[in-house]
């Protein structure tokens, strides 16, 4: 590579040699290329032309002049889809009915984003290499919509809407539109942040701070990813700056972090956005093991020399290590686009350019509207001009490589695995060995695909001691042989960290394993994914990544010795409100049933599950053949006797709440009341179906009466959750509430063993022969001896109703 180009006199002799470098040199609207930028151009240029990527330097520089114009027309783009009802392709100003009666959209943000996108395409048409993207800042997606419709680069609904004639004006008026269909979905595709109609888009970026979480994890061996990040969500979200603890050459593919540092949040500045800020975080980026690289955010040539150096360094970096002259952690390149909130546009760098940058409505104030037009005036780009430009960037025929909608993230879909075959167990133990013996198998079976475990502690504790010595902690400088500098195991503190590590690794086998009270922590993360998936399936492209059971265990009911901050069944109860289609919320109470959800839940797709299993010894209630029923049907009787008249139901829900209700069976059957013992493993598929996709998860009717018959009118429920939730979502099983009586975690707790846990919470055998009693008009004392009775009643010894 020749020397860099040392002062503006050089520069100037290469203008006047090379007309094109000159015309690029000269900006466009409101873009202008600083000298140290005009350096690293002429740098790129000699280097694309070296590894024969480009015919001649000319190449690049007519590449880099239409991406100006790129980036000119879709900063226009913008603010137009903020403001207005219409474009004017020939640039004349708009006249008061042309702009909204309200206004919206993130424009400082978006604004921000543009050159950086653009850039992103860019470089693909330099290199003839489709990169995959990300944008963790969802809510900047008006400038993905503007230089993919610019481009071309459209899902079929989009490219039917605003891919013709007209197209433009659609999209400005449907951004923000509020128009829904008779079913009540949105009528125009695209939205407030990214979304399935997003050509290329993989995270809705909603959540703010995860897309840092996951980035590193997400492309495989051979692929590059460019991820868009937040100033304000990386200088707050922990575990951000945790990349180079995990990035290994042998199984990562090529990160590419941009933080877009305008210095705004929504209302104030950000710590990034002083000179101290940012100096600091440079420091501690360095210090992180990254390799920070500041850059012109305003310049889209700037994005291009800045992604191109990230990637080569990162390249070198990995043979460097390959040829035993580096050790990991490698640094990690990171851009850092300095800019200002809303770069482009009037407004830019204050609290309002994030939404609404204008003082007033175009509409209704003509000083606001006069404004709108000076200021997209100085974005226009002359059509001939922007078609030109466009033909030459959209060069993926020539280059015969895939659209950026077809990047490689976006079209994930893994090989099915191959599935061990185990034996089922008779004998009491953890339910939570049937995963670490299945995930071990599985992992061993299907080389191929990538395994990640997330973990924020303590894996032996959790009875998963077989997938630790198998697959290992990911560290730097192991410690012992459960650490290696290539485990798969990722553990921090940080439940939202390890669970992103696996959302992120769509093509590969994943499991998550937790306390159950700090499952909450992931909640926003999972919600994320599971929103995104559902959109997929209802545009008919569902999502195909493997999918994978997230682990609720060391539970609430036997975690009682850690005080009540441990002990809280939010976690599945949350997600029981999600789509039942999207996520399974299962309860296995022994070894074979967990081992029979496995299968299936490994081999669905899109589809994550939420399992809350025991991790101390259960016994084994279910056979393997009654197990696979039960994974199938969701429910199962375990016991019953009908000898005479309408047996009272009992329903369990959970391991230990199915104990208890077993030996409440033993006094029923003492005194000749009969009953039906059921177990619920999966309440959702009795619930009462919100749509057809979530219709098609739910048991048929004639399924549900044949377990839980109509006439059986009497029941008692002890379930896991907090009892309003299981009575919410499963109507079908608890039938006329008047008759029925449900047991759960009424939020009580503290430094108690299990079966503190089940009386302080009314949940024991004994409290649900009480309110059978009640409910059949029977005397408590037909059931319970008079000390029983007295600890039912809050004035006698808990100890009794302990075997």
């Amino acid at each position: 590579m020749s020397r860099p180009y040392a002062d503006l006199h050089m520069l100037d002799a290469l203008a006047d040699d090379q007309p094109m470098f000159d015309r690029w040199r000269q900006g466009y609207g409101v873009i202008r290329h600083l000298p140290e930028t005009q350096e690293r151009v002429v740098q790129l240029a000699e280097q694309l032309v070296a590894e024969r990527l480009q015919p001649d330097t000319d190449a690049v520089y007519r590449t880099l002049s239409a991406l100006d114009r790129l980036t000119s027309a879709g900063l226009w783009l913008v603010a137009h889809m903020t403001y207005t009802n219409r474009v004017r392709t020939d640039g004349s100003p708009l006249e008061a009915c042309d702009f909204k009666t309200h206004p919206e959209g993130h424009t400082g943000g978006a604004l921000n984003m543009v050159p950086g996108y653009a850039a992103y395409m860019a470089l693909n048409a330099l290199t003839g290499d489709t990169r995959s993207w990300l944008m963790g800042q969802g809510h900047c997606v008006a400038a993905i919509d503007a230089v993919n419709v610019l481009l071309g680069n459209l899902q079929p609904e989009q490219a039917e809407r605003y891919g013709s004639a007209g197209g433009l004006d659609h999209l400005v008026a449907d951004f923000y539109s509020f128009r829904q269909r008779p079913d009540g979905r949105t009528e125009a595709p695209l939205g407030s942040h990214v979304n399935p109609h997003t050509a290329g888009g993989i995270l809705e970026g909603g959540y703010l701070g995860f897309a840092e979480l996951q980035y590193v994890h997400m492309p495989l061996p051979g692929e590059s990813l460019v991820a868009f990040l937040s100033d304000g969500a990386a200088e707050e979200q922990r575990g951000s700056d945790w990349a180079p603890r995990w990035w290994r050459a042998e199984d990562c593919g090529y990160s590419l972090p941009v933080m877009i540092a305008n210095g705004r949040r929504i209302e104030q500045r950000t710590e990034l956005g002083t000179r101290e800020g940012l100096d600091g975080f440079m420091l501690h980026l360095s210090r992180c093991g990254f390799d920070p690289i500041r850059f012109d955010g305003r310049d889209p040539a700037a994005f291009v020399c800045t992604l191109f150096t990230m990637e080569r360094r990162l390249k070198k970096a990995a043979r460097e290590h390959s040829q035993g002259l580096r050790q990991y952690p490698l640094p990690v390149p990171y851009g850092i686009a300095e800019t200002e909130k809303g770069y482009g546009f009037y407004g830019a760098g204050r609290n309002a350019a994030h939404n609404l940058p204008l003082p007033g409505n175009p509409r209704r104030d003509a000083q606001a509207r006069e404004l709108f037009n000076h200021h997209a005036g100085r974005l226009h780009v002359p059509e001939k001009e922007l078609k030109q430009a466009l033909e030459l960037l959209a060069n993926h025929r020539r280059q015969q490589r895939p659209l950026e909608k077809d990047h490689p993230l976006a079209t994930r879909n893994p090989e099915a695995p191959a599935l061990p075959e185990l034996s089922a167990r008779s004998d009491t133990c953890s339910p939570m060995l049937a995963v670490d013996d299945f995930f071990q198998a599985l992992v061993a079976s299907n080389p191929r695909l990538r395994p990640r475990v997330g973990n924020p502690d303590e894996l032996g504790s959790n009875k998963l001691s077989g997938v630790l010595c198998a697959l290992r902690h990911r560290v730097n400088e192991p410690e012992n042989d459960q650490e290696s500098v290539h485990g798969n195991i990722i553990t921090a503190l940080n439940e939202e960290a390890v669970v992103s590590a696996c959302l992120a690794n769509k093509g590969g086998l994943n499991l998550v394993a937790s306390y159950e009270a700090f499952c909450v922590k992931m909640l926003g993360a999972i919600r994320q994914e599971l929103i995104f998936a559902r959109h997929q399936k209802e545009l008919d492209r569902p999502a195909q990544w493997l999918g994978f059971p997230v682990i609720a265990t060391s539970h609430s009911w036997e975690n009682g010795k850690n005080e009540q901050s441990h002990q809280d069944t939010t976690f599945c109860e949350a997600l029981l409100g999600e789509m039942n289609d999207m996520v399974r919320v299962l309860f296995p109470a022994d070894y074979n049933s967990t081992q029979a959800l496995l299968p299936e839940i490994y081999t669905s797709r899109g589809q994550i599950a939420c399992m809350v299993i025991p991790k101390r010894d259960r016994p084994c209630v279910f056979t393997a053949d009654e197990a696979r029923n039960l994974a199938r049907t969701g429910a199962q009787v375990v016991d019953e006797d009908l000898s005479e008249g309408t047996p009272l139901l009992l329903v369990a829900n959970g391991a230990y709440q199915l104990s208890e209700l077993i030996h409440a069976c033993e006094r029923l059957r003492d005194t000749s009341t009969p009953f039906r013992l059921v177990y619920v493993q999966e309440p959702g598929r009795f619930r009462t179906p919100r749509d057809r996709f979530e219709a098609a998860a739910c048991l048929s009717g004639p399924e549900q009466e044949h377990l839980f018959p109509r006439d059986y009118s009497y029941r008692v429920v002890l379930t896991h959750m907090r009892p309003e939730v299981f009575r919410g979502h499963a109507t079908g099983i608890c039938g006329d509430l008047r008759r029925t009586r449900v047991l759960g975690y009424i939020n009580r707790g503290g430094t108690l063993n299990e079966a503190g846990m089940l009386f302080a919470n009314q949940c024991t055998w004994a409290h649900a022969l009480y309110q059978s009693a009640d409910l059949l008009g029977r005397p408590a004392s037909d059931f319970l001896s008079d000390d029983e009775l007295a600890a039912v009643e809050g004035h006698g010894s808990p100890e009794v109703l302990v075997e």
